[in-house]
């Protein structure tokens, strides 16, 4: 199974949010990534089918997703940035509610809507209204209504939006599982959400595929621009001043400090081996806009 993205624009008056964007991807995590602005909820909107583009084509296994209508949306899950609810539904409700509309047969909603409750960590607050839930918890429903028709194609818009920690942990480990056999794009702010589970990072810029490979791979590009240096505080401050700072952490009259910078930013700095998020950082300093477009 093959989703095709060809020259794909959409444009907005005289803006271009998605300027002939270009990409296959198949089964499989890929990961989208991008500044605000970039382009990456609109380009998922048109995947859905809720846009319809300027120009261009997505295609499944060479059928145009518009031509395919029903069909299509039958195959897709898709948890937009901030999706709507019922809020005086209860969570169980809201899941039966939505496995009408995509169709499901009674007993297999029931089932179904059993099964992901369970796995998100929302079966014994099932019965709870929805404007009681946490950001987290309408995010999790959020994520179990996506997965309500076993889609074969999953959309995610920034997923773990409002998740803690152990709740992110867990849904980078149910997407992981769920993705031998089926296409999972997902976007988000959180680098380290899909830098192990993710083996497609997809960075957007200005509309544009500006970089795709693996998380490795990329992160080979900026090799030599990442460094830590334990440094005096007034240095310190010096050194954020001029450059991208990662991480900050005091340890005792000293700070130690990972800094990205093409050069060796401080005379005893150290060269350390970059992560996806020093990548992120590099590849989207206001001073460093085109500097790995041929990476």
């Amino acid at each position: 199974m093959e989703l095709s993205i060809s020259k794909l624009s959409k444009h907005y008056g005289s803006k271009i949010a998605v300027d002939e964007f270009e990409a296959a991807v198949g089964c499989g995590i890929h990961a989208l990534l991008g500044a605000n602005g970039s382009g990456k909820t609109t380009l998922m909107r048109m995947l859905c089918g809720i846009l319809r583009p300027t120009s261009g084509s997505i295609s499944l296994d060479g059928t145009d997703i518009y031509a395919m209508g029903e069909h299509y949306r039958e195959l897709l899950g898709y948890l937009p940035q901030n999706f709507g609810y019922y809020p005086n539904f209860s969570g169980w409700d809201f899941m039966i509610y939505l496995a009408a509309l995509k169709g499901l047969p009674k007993i297999a909603a029931v089932n179904r809507s059993e099964e992901l409750l369970q796995m998100v960590g929302l079966y014994d607050a099932r019965k709870k209204k929805l404007k009681t839930y946490s950001g987290g918890m309408r995010q999790r429903i959020g994520i179990a209504q996506a997965l309500l028709n076993d889609p074969a194609i999953l959309i995610l818009d920034e997923p773990t939006a409002g998740l803690d920690p152990k709740e992110r942990t867990k849904f980078r480990n149910i997407i992981s599982d769920l993705s031998a056999n089926r296409i999972i794009l997902l976007s988000t702010h959180i680098v380290s959400d899909v830098e192990y589970v993710a083996g497609d990072i997809i960075i957007m810029k200005q509309g544009r595929l500006a970089l795709r490979n693996s998380s490795e791979y990329i992160c080979s590009a900026i090799q030599n621009s990442v460094w830590t240096a334990t440094v005096p505080p007034a240095d310190a401050q010096k050194l954020m001043r001029k450059h991208t700072v990662s991480n900050l952490r005091h340890a005792g009259e000293q700070v130690e400090l990972r800094i990205i910078s093409d050069e060796k930013p401080y005379g005893g700095a150290i060269q350390s081996p970059p992560n996806l998020e020093d990548l992120y950082l590099y590849f989207f300093r206001e001073d460093n806009i085109n500097e790995l477009d041929e990476a």
